[in-house]
């Protein structure tokens, strides 16, 4: 163990066999060999006994787990992952314990996947493709399954951050799209794009609105019964964010009645629970998470926090502090 960086350090699931080999080689690390969400039990434990914990989505690392710990062991928090609304980082830090995440690795994985949701279910994708399983398809007409066309329509983005830009890019250059915007403040774009006045003003201007903000409690059920009647019957919705941004149930309901014409989620509001009433509907497209779902993206994001962890058990500044 002797070449082993000072420290313990646990990693919450099982990763990609390049992360593990260098983690293996790097550190005096432990695994967990499951593919669920770390117990309360088990949080508390972590804290007591490793140096650095590496959790991701799902490991609820709340200020009342902090609070069981008085004098934690650990000292980071190196979260896999950019999104980190499952730590509370303000209470982590009054206990003393920093907290990193991965971003920039994530982008482009992301993006494409909204764009692939977008087309799925402006296309009524995923329709049809259970139309063909199915064996009831009775061949091709001039009015069969007729969806919307991407190309020239106007996008709304909620979060221009490096994803919501990287999903508008490929909206603008690829499919001529034009897009507007929700932020906090004017951002610099290399392609045409308008920043709304506001998120009822956007919602009732757009034919696609793509939602890519981060969770947590300023951002929860930002897109709520008021902003899906905004939309105009056509439009559809696609979420790549974090499932809590969205009202679940309005959305089921808005999807129900035609309210607004189809959805594409990537997560769910109470995941990994997805309602029987939005998996009963034709025009919802459902993915199990697979925003960042390829072996390069997920080892880089491994790579990325094995980075926070040596750059912390050397006593040194974290690169990707949240």
């Amino acid at each position: 163990m002797g070449t082993h960086a000072n420290g313990r350090v646990l990693i919450a699931r099982p990763m990609t066999s390049a992360v593990e080999a260098r983690a293996r080689s790097e550190f005096d690390v432990e695994f967990r060999q499951s593919t669920q969400p770390m117990s309360r039990e088990e949080m508390i434990a972590s804290l007591r006994d490793f140096d650095v914990v590496v959790p991701t989505l799902g490991d609820a690392f709340s200020a009342a787990i902090f609070a069981e710990v008085p004098k934690p062991r650990c000292r980071l928090l190196a979260n896999f992952g950019v999104g980190f609304n499952h730590i509370d980082a303000v209470a982590a830090r009054a206990a003393g314990i920093e907290v990193s995440n991965t971003p920039g690795a994530v982008t482009d994985a992301t993006a494409d996947i909204a764009l692939t949701l977008m087309l799925m279910t402006a296309r009524r994708a995923a329709e049809g493709e259970r139309l063909v399983r199915s064996g009831q398809w009775q061949g091709w007409h001039p009015t069969q399954m007729l969806g919307l066309h991407l190309s020239g329509k106007r996008l709304g983005v909620v979060g221009l951050g490096r994803i919501g830009n990287a999903i508008a890019r490929r909206a603008h250059f690829g499919f001529g799209m034009e897009i507007s915007y929700l932020a906090r403040s004017d951002k610099t774009t290399d392609y045409p794009a308008v920043r709304a006045e506001s998120l009822i003003a956007l919602a009732a201007s757009i034919d696609m609105l793509v939602v890519a903000v981060p969770g947590g409690a300023g951002t929860h059920h930002l897109i709520n019964a008021e902003v899906l009647s905004a939309m105009r019957s056509h439009a559809h919705l696609v979420n790549i964010a974090r499932g809590e941004v969205v009202d679940e149930a309005a959305l089921i309901a808005a999807l129900q009645t035609g309210q607004i014409a189809g959805a594409g989620l990537d997560v769910y509001e109470f995941e990994p629970h997805v309602p029987q009433a939005l998996r009963a509907l034709e025009n919802v497209t459902l993915l199990p998470h697979l925003g960042t779902a390829t072996e390069e993206v997920r080892s880089a994001m491994g790579h990325m926090a094995l980075d926070n962890v040596a750059a912390a058990l050397r006593g040194e500044a974290v690169p990707n502090p949240v």
